[in-house]
């Protein structure tokens, strides 16, 4: 088969290793930059150019589509569902689980376990706000933010009222959550692939810091769940409508909580913690599921 993949960094260790398992298991696998692709939106011939001719035919398509291009990125990858592209994730996935309000509500309606979450537009009503949530130590949220940027653990209601009146004063969007105390600043990153989850690691906070993200010094161990954590994980890939997803879990006192539905979800630690071909993995699925649309792929270009 021939493989796109979506991605503005070829270097990426993501890119690379699905690159690397595509050609082990006799595919060619050619990287995509999202942002060169432009669109012919017609009834009868839809088609993408890139970098100044009409792209050759994919039997896949692989988005490893940055949070700061989703509007363009699911664009161009909705083009390529018009031509009957099968894509690992499809672009309604990918935009429903990048909004992190939206994400969770569709989440709550599907009865999954959450933090307690408060979401509000005036200054007015930010203490009732904070009462919802049980009171500080709180998380605040930007949701634009990513791997933990826009993140703050206020420790006081005051200390609350403080950051969610500054950022709504910079006409911020923000949302508000109860701290698990009992996480202890860890976390579990469950890799789903269809209706399995493939791998799980545990992602524990730098000292001194409450966001466990690797980005942010957090490590990375292997870790057995239990079932009730692989049904919520596979449960929550499915709400989003993701076929690979990497969906991030709190263990509280109450059960198991979603944290993120993540449809990018990076290579390196989960690979690196658990010694598993994630990769490869992500290939097989493709395999089982894509049609091919030739017989004889293309040399790759460039």
């Amino acid at each position: 088969m021939h493989i796109a993949l979506l991605s503005r960094n070829r270097n990426l260790y993501s890119t690379q290793r699905l690159i690397e398992a595509a050609e082990q298991r006799g595919h060619t696998a050619r990287v995509v930059d999202t942002l060169r692709c432009y669109m012919s939106i017609t009834s009868h011939h839809p088609s993408i150019h890139y970098k100044g001719a009409e792209i050759e035919p994919f039997d896949a398509v692989i988005p490893r589509i940055g949070a700061s291009i989703t509007f363009y990125g699911c664009a161009v990858l909705r083009q390529f569902e018009m031509m009957g592209t099968y894509v690992i994730n499809d672009s309604v996935a990918i935009t429903r689980s990048r909004d992190k309000l939206r994400s969770l509500q569709l989440l709550s309606r599907k009865g999954l376990g959450l933090p307690i979450t408060g979401f509000a537009h005036s200054p007015d009503d930010i203490p009732d706000l904070i009462t919802m949530v049980k009171g500080a130590p709180l998380v605040i949220k930007l949701l634009e933010g990513t791997q933990g940027i826009g993140v703050v653990l206020a420790e006081t209601n005051q200390a609350a009222e403080s950051v969610v009146q500054a950022f709504m004063g910079m006409k911020a969007n923000i949302m508000v959550q109860e701290y698990i105390k009992e996480a202890r600043g860890a976390d579990i990153r469950c890799f789903v692939i269809g209706d399995k989850v493939v791998a799980s690691m545990k992602r524990q906070a730098a000292e001194g810091e409450f966001r466990s993200n690797l980005h942010r010094g957090g490590t990375a161990s292997v870790i057995r769940i239990t079932p009730e954590e692989r049904s919520t994980a596979i449960r929550a890939a499915k709400a989003m409508g993701l076929r690979v997803a990497g969906v991030d879990l709190l263990r509280s006192n109450h059960g198991p909580v979603i944290m993120e539905v993540n449809s990018s979800p990076g290579l390196h630690g989960i690979e690196s913690a658990t010694g598993k071909d994630i990769a490869g993995m992500i290939i097989e699925h493709i395999e089982k599921n894509a049609t091919p649309v030739r017989k004889t792929p293309p040399k790759p270009k460039g």
